[in-house]
């Protein structure tokens, strides 16, 4: 067996060869946000304001599990609505509606989208003085109590959602 030694400054040029070969064309890889204990990881999270005062808002994003299990979402809640649900969409007698949705397991490596037209949250009651470009906290719960939070930026009705 070889062992092959490098000296401190033969490292650091290295590691800044390295750096520079990734930099690329001045391009930066998004990262993609670490997992927390969960191994729940969200992105693209926004909240978009209801269109019509008194009615709640919807909040959509990706949610992909890193860990080596399962993991079943079974409870949502956003900060500052009175309360918050899990809904779908589905097709009951040829016609679209709007269900409660049943715990979500997700697969390790797999992630759930919550879009417009299919699987998203309801927040009820939003504080009247949220305003686009605002951040509200979203918390999952987990089977087992576990909880996943994380940012959601507020966006007004009609707003790319």
């Amino acid at each position: 067996m070889t062992l092959t030694f490098i000296s401190r400054r033969g490292f650091a040029a290295f590691m800044a060869a390295s750096a520079l070969a990734l930099s690329g064309c001045g391009e930066t890889a998004e990262e993609a946000p670490a997992p927390s204990e969960t191994g729940l990881a969200a992105e693209n999270a926004r909240l978009v304001l209801p269109a019509v005062e008194g009615n709640p808002g919807a909040v959509y994003f990706d949610l992909a599990n890193r860990s080596e299990g399962n993991l079943v979402v079974r409870a949502a809640s956003v900060e500052g609505a009175s309360s918050t649900d899990m809904h779908e969409m589905s097709e009951w007698n040829l016609e679209m509606q709007m269900t409660d949705m049943a715990p979500l397991m997700i697969e390790p490596g797999s992630t759930a989208t919550f879009e417009p037209g299919g699987r998203h949250l309801m927040a009820h009651d939003l504080p009247a003085n949220l305003t686009a470009g605002d951040t509200v906290e979203v918390t999952l719960t987990v089977l087992g109590g576990d909880k996943f939070s994380f940012p959601a930026t507020v966006q007004e009705a009609g707003e790319d959602r």
